[in-house]
């Protein structure tokens, strides 16, 4: 990614992302299978990059503070007090998987994007029902497990959904928000890369 230009392209009042991390979906060669069924259609609140604080959220009560790591997959109307189930979206070893706070159970896996290794972070997961375990392999569409329930501590106390990231090397990040807008270089938007 050497000699790229560091521009703000102002997508709405509250979401500003720096080139760097929207030029993958320009450089995206292989696109990743969806974590949901009908997963483009959930991300309506908390999409990769808007700035979220307590008084300014599309989620009430709002906790956390700075600029989204991730995209966050809502639950359908239909499926209240249904398993939703998570599938892997890429080929790749478990790395992490544990109980953190903010996410309830998280799972972490590392794959390979255009040759680059990246980590995939799955959160708000009902951790006791995941029966990867680490250093297991995922095929891309394998199951995960389902989403942690609404408001418990599966879920740490959020609403039920899935916070999906992805950060580039191999570094565990568990960070779902950063103060720093340059700093949402470190990830991608998954919206960029799955079909």
């Amino acid at each position: 990614m050497s000699g790229c230009t560091q521009k703000t392209v102002q997508l709405s009042t509250e979401l500003t992302l720096t080139d760097q991390a929207t030029q993958s979906l320009d450089t995206a060669q292989v696109l990743m299978n969806l974590p949901l069924d009908n997963a483009v259609v959930r991300v309506t609140k908390k999409p990769f990059g808007i700035k979220i604080s307590p008084s300014d959220s599309p989620i009430s009560p709002e906790k956390f503070s700075g600029y989204h790591t991730g995209a966050d997959f809502e639950i359908l109307p239909t499926e209240i007090d249904q398993d939703i189930i998570v599938r892997a979206i890429c080929n790749g070893p478990v790395i992490y998987k544990q109980y953190v706070s903010g996410y309830g159970g998280v799972l972490i896996q590392r794959c390979s994007l255009n040759q680059e290794i990246i980590t995939v972070l799955y959160g708000h997961l009902q951790l006791s029902s995941i029966m990867a375990e680490r250093q297991q392999t995922l095929l891309s569409s394998d199951i995960i497990g389902p989403l942690g329930q609404a408001y418990s501590t599966e879920t740490d106390g959020e609403r039920q959904h899935l916070h999906l990231s992805i950060h580039r090397g191999t570094d565990i990040n568990l960070r779902g928000y950063v103060n720093d807008p340059k700093l949402l270089a470190e990830w991608i938007d998954p919206m960029t890369l799955l079909k």
